[in-house]
């Protein structure tokens, strides 16, 4: 395990709240391939704040190469949801590029 990540997962243990450190272990995770501990990461930040900036597109990207493509899809569309909210036309305009490209790849 690098060094980053124990100070991140050391960084969990004694602030078990904060969400920020939870998502960049997650995409920590992904980086290694530890897709398993990363989509648990998600999950738990999920259940707490759905519309954690960039959460819908890591974990969307996360299930579509995870092979869950409907997932995948309704992560993507949460995500457009919460953005077009927030008048987050950046991010908006992400999550509509991945739909797209999830639809291609769909059509494969």
């Amino acid at each position: 395990m690098s060094p980053s990540i124990q100070r991140l997962v050391r960084f969990i243990k004694e602030n078990p709240d904060d969400l920020f450190t939870r998502f960049a272990l997650a995409l920590e995770m992904v980086k290694i391939g530890e897709d398993q501990k990363a989509k648990t990461l998600f999950e738990s930040i999920l259940q707490i704040q759905a519309d954690y900036p960039g959460l819908s597109y890591h974990f969307g990207k996360l299930y579509q190469r995870l092979g869950a493509l409907n997932e995948a899809e309704s992560l993507f569309q949460q995500g457009v949801q919460f953005a077009s909210e927030k008048g987050d036309l950046h991010t908006k305009n992400e999550l509509l590029q991945a739909l797209e490209e999830l639809n291609a790849f769909k059509m494969l």
